[in-house]
This record gives C-alpha cells, sequence and structure tokens, in this order.
C-alpha cells in the first residue's frame, strides 16, 4: 500500500473573517481527505482560542499563534473580513503579520480571498508584486493595496508565484480549488469539483 505524503493546511482567522470565505478551504480540503486522493488535511488557527466572525458567529480554533510550527504546514489559507467587527486589529497585528512572512520565506502557497490580501501586502511580501483585492465600494481596497507596493491587477484572481489574491466573496471556491490543485494536480481537483457539483 502506497504511503501518502500528507499536505497540511493552516487556515489563519482574524476576528471578524467573513465566514463564507473560511468555509470553501475547509469544505474543498475536506472533500479532498475523504473522495479524493486524500492527502490534505486542514487546521485552524487565530490569535486567541476562541474566534468571533463576522456577524458573531464564534469558532474554537484548533492552534492558537505560539502553538504553530510553520514546518508542519505546506499552504497558508487566509479568508478576508470586515471592519465592522474589528478584521483589520487581528489581521495587523505583527504575530499574523509574521505567520504570513514565515510561509512566504519558506516559498509555500498563500492563497487568500478579497480583504485578505490587506494583511498580505502590509506583511511587506507582496510589494512589487502583482495583487488584486475587494473591488467595491470605488475601490478604497484597492487603493489601499496599491498604497501597500502593490502592483493592483483588475481581475478576480492573482496568482503571482506562491501567492493568490481575489477581489470579492464571489471568487471563494474558485481560489479553493486552485489552492486544492497546488497542493495535489488539475485530475483531482476536477474530480473533487465533479463530486461537489461545479
Amino acid at each position: 500500500m502506497r504511503r501518502i505524503n500528507m499536505k497540511k493546511v493552516l487556515l489563519l482567522l482574524a476576528n471578524g473573517f467573513e465566514t463564507l470565505e473560511a468555509s470553501v478551504f475547509i469544505d474543498v480540503i475536506g472533500w479532498n481527505y475523504i473522495d479524493g486522493d486524500k492527502s490534505t488535511q486542514l487546521f485552524t488557527c487565530g490569535r486567541t482560542k476562541e474566534i468571533n466572525s463576522t456577524f458573531n458567529q464564534k469558532i474554537i480554533v484548533d492552534y492558537t499563534f505560539n502553538e504553530i510550527n510553520i514546518d508542519d504546514y505546506d499552504a497558508l489559507a487566509i479568508p478576508g473580513g470586515f471592519i465592522e467587527y474589528d478584521f483589520y486589529d487581528d489581521a495587523y497585528n505583527e504575530e499574523f503579520l509574521e505567520i504570513i512572512r514565515e510561509f512566504d520565506r519558506n516559498g509555500k502557497i498563500i492563497a487568500s480571498i478579497c480583504v485578505a490580501a490587506l494583511p498580505i501586502a502590509k506583511s511587506g511580501v507582496l510589494k512589487g508584486r502583482k495583487g488584486t483585492t475587494y473591488n467595491k465600494k470605488d475601490g478604497i481596497r484597492q487603493k489601499q493595496l496599491k498604497d501597500f507596493g502593490v502592483e493592483v491587477v483588475n481581475q478576480p484572481i492573482v496568482i503571482d508565484r506562491n501567492i493568490i489574491t481575489s477581489w470579492n466573496p464571489s471568487t471563494a471556491m474558485e481560489v479553493a480549488f486552485i489552492l486544492l490543485e497546488k497542493l495535489t494536480d488539475k485530475e483531482n481537483k476536477q474530480k473533487i469539483m465533479e463530486l461537489m457539483g461545479y
């Protein structure tokens, strides 16, 4: 029997994270663990053990920042969130930014949705590189991304080397499938997409 090389995804959650954007990573990685090549697992992480999502759903994470070792993970997934639920208080926290930097330093995949591109940019790893972020409300978030030194590309999903950014919740599922393909392969991704009805 062949031994499966398990790929681990760290889902990095800030307070005020968007539940839809987090759930796509949980589902796609989970479906692959059950019905795909069974090579992926996902673990949640936050600054504190209990994280409050956008619209006040509370979740208990698997690990806090000080309990993780970056070497144990193959990819980082980050959902965006709402300023009204204090998303940037956590997402701009230095410990949160350092996790992003460490994944990038090691050339590991960083997949983000919507305004999760902003802490990636604030960390400095997107400076001089291409990216995108939330594209509504007069492009205020895209302007912020540009102010961090990012070459903003006005398209739904932008991939620059190891970093995936996208512009709003409508892109969430596709970003999760792109992450799965990068961790496994195109054929396996297509199988999971079909099983999930996409």
